[in-house]
């Protein structure tokens, strides 16, 4: 099902995490959508970034702050008084956790209890939407897609705060929310290996792609027989939209929900940067990084029926049309174009496809 422009025009949506990749976009299309959109971030977490290069910050008013600091957290709701808080910011990169452990909990689990105390104590909420990880799950690598009530964890610090996290948000609703028949709905979220235009996050696969081709620089791939669920960004942020409209009608929506693409998405590394170096309109080079790295699962899938099912949601885009426009994206930056009206007119031609499917 589309989503529903008339629930969205004026709502008042808190998004922690709103500069981020995946928050920029949720930002534009929320915009689009006519809703009063706040913020709350720590900063601007790449140069370039999505956020930047389409003026969001003229659009959303912002709290710059850090989700580990449980007073702003606290504040930043109460002046907000949002209807609907989707909490997006994290540390989001595995490597990286292997570096800053302690880091990565502090910001993925003690952030997530912050933001649901203070959706607790201040009152108001209606809803929250919570988005965690494919990778919350503990990957024992059974060569089955992974659903909703397998059991959390993770090898790498990354994986393991996002399992964390689930249990936290279980505890809190249990505990706090579903006693309440007035008070906040949870639900989570839970996508991962998504594409799309504006990302320059450390060790992922498009934007070291992306680096080396406007860079004229040779790429090296790690890992190219890894399979993962890609999918465009906008998949999964139009579950989370969906997600939140079914939880202010519906207070048994509550839990946890997989946003992950067709099966037959689900494909190597090396199938990606092949599409990738094909559909670029110049010439990119690759070569394998045979240098040692950090453990990553070799198969990563989700089982979504749930969500299309309850919600009657579907990948608006496949992998292959997911891949084009993310190509286009970084080509039309390349060449100087206004980066706020193609990321527009790709959530247009997103929602076109959505309402096909």
């Amino acid at each position: 099902m589309p989503l529903d422009a008339g629930f969205w025009r004026g709502r008042r949506v808190l998004l922690t995490g709103h500069s981020g990749f995946k928050g920029a976009w949720l930002s534009a299309w929320l915009l689009r959508l006519g809703a009063d959109v706040r913020g709350f971030s720590v900063d601007i977490p790449t140069t370039p970034s999505l956020f930047e290069l389409a003026g969001l910050g003229d659009d959303v008013a912002t709290t710059w702050a850090d989700v580990r600091d449980a007073d702003a957290v606290r504040e930043a709701i109460a002046q907000a008084a949002p209807e609907i808080v989707i909490h997006m910011a994290a540390q989001p990169f595995v490597r990286r956790s292997f570096r800053e452990p302690r880091e990565t909990y502090e910001t993925n689990v003690m952030g997530t209890v912050n933001v649901l105390d203070a959706v607790r104590v201040t009152g108001g909420v209606r809803v929250v939407v919570n988005v965690t990880s494919d990778k919350c799950y503990d990957n024992r690598e059974q060569g089955r897609p992974f659903r909703e009530d397998d059991p959390k964890g993770g090898h790498d610090p990354y994986s393991n705060s996002k399992g964390c996290a689930e249990l936290v948000a279980d505890a809190y609703l249990r505990s706090f929310f579903a006693p309440d028949p007035d008070g906040p709905r949870l639900g989570s979220g839970r996508a991962g290996n998504v594409i799309g235009g504006g990302d320059w996050g450390e060790d992922r696969l498009v934007p070291d792609i992306m680096r080396g081709a406007l860079a004229g620089a040779p790429i090296r791939i790690r890992n190219p027989a890894a399979v993962r669920p890609w999918q465009h960004v906008l998949n999964p942020l139009s579950g989370y939209l969906k997600l939140a409209e079914l939880l202010w009608e519906d207070p048994g929506a509550a839990g946890g929900w997989n946003f992950g693409p067709d099966a037959g998405d689900a494909q190597p590394v090396a199938h990606l940067v092949e599409r990738v170096t094909a559909d670029w309109p110049g010439e990119l080079v690759w070569e394998i990084d045979a240098g040692e790295h950090p453990h990553e699962a070799a198969l990563l899938l989700l089982d979504s029926s749930k969500a299309r099912e309850d919600l009657g949601w579907v990948p608006g885009w496949a992998l292959d049309q997911g891949i084009d426009a993310t190509v286009r994206w970084y080509a039309a930056l390349r060449d100087g174009a206004d980066m706020r009206a193609v990321t527009d007119a790709q959530i247009e031609e997103f929602e076109t496809a959505s309402q096909r499917a």
